[in-house]
């Protein structure tokens, strides 16, 4: 939890002097995305509020909507936790992963495409995966995503798909291989990369369709395995 506080304090100075539950949660769903808080972390306010400098009501405040969102979960004389997903959650998250991401690369129209944030996606993935940095590669991989979603160029689409990849990095903690996860995915991303470089979006959404059964059948089957071991 140390490690956790100190990066957050570091967060501190994004609140500026208009600091507001709702950049509070900001900061607290991208640390959760980024792998920060696994799932079941208890979440200290006084811990928390302090690395941040922002009052009880606002962290609450904070809490509160990042539980609407499924990413915490408030137990009643115990506090509040980083939410533990269920089978069902991983394949819901998969569900609406594919009606929005192939919908946006179908409706992406004609070429050329901006690609920047992408491509560096993907080096970074690369880069991660050189340095043996597998849960980099992991948040690497969500960028990815979150940069072709971003091709629609549509506000409420982004904060829409904010929360399920934040989700999604809750799902990628209980992998106990993340390199067997996520390597097969470094080529496939390039793919797609290369598939709406050469302007075919169609190819590009057939290949994603493609990635994203694989990927929810793998991830499923860990899951799976976790749940018949803790019974």
């Amino acid at each position: 939890m140390a490690e956790q506080l100190s990066g957050l304090a570091d967060d501190r100075a994004l609140l500026g002097r208009t600091s507001t539950a709702e950049r509070v949660s900001d900061i607290l769903r991208s640390r959760i995305a980024e792998g920060y808080f696994p799932p079941g972390t208890r979440l200290s306010e006084d811990s928390i509020g302090g690395a941040l400098g922002v009052s009880r009501n606002t962290l609450r405040e904070a809490f509160r909507l990042l539980t609407h969102e499924r990413l915490l979960v408030h137990e009643l004389n115990r506090g509040v936790f980083v939410r533990v997903l269920t089978v069902e959650d991983v394949e819901d998250i998969y569900r609406t992963r594919g009606l929005v991401e192939c919908a946006v690369v179908r409706g992406l129209g004609e070429p050329p495409y901006a690609l920047d944030g992408l491509a560096e996606a993907v080096a970074d993935g690369q880069r991660a995966a050189r340095e043996g940095d597998w849960k980099e590669v992991g948040t690497a991989n969500i960028h990815f995503h979150r940069e072709l979603v971003a091709l629609a160029d549509s506000a409420r689409t982004d904060e829409l798909m904010r929360s399920v990849f934040a989700e999604l990095r809750l799902a990628f903690h209980v992998v106990d291989d993340p390199r067997r996860l996520h390597e097969p995915y470094l080529a496939r991303n390039r793919q797609i990369l290369q598939a709406l470089q050469d302007g075919d979006r169609f190819e590009a959404e057939k290949l994603l369709a493609v990635y994203l059964s694989d990927s929810l059948e793998r991830v499923v089957e860990v899951y799976k395995r976790r749940v018949a071991e803790d019974t």
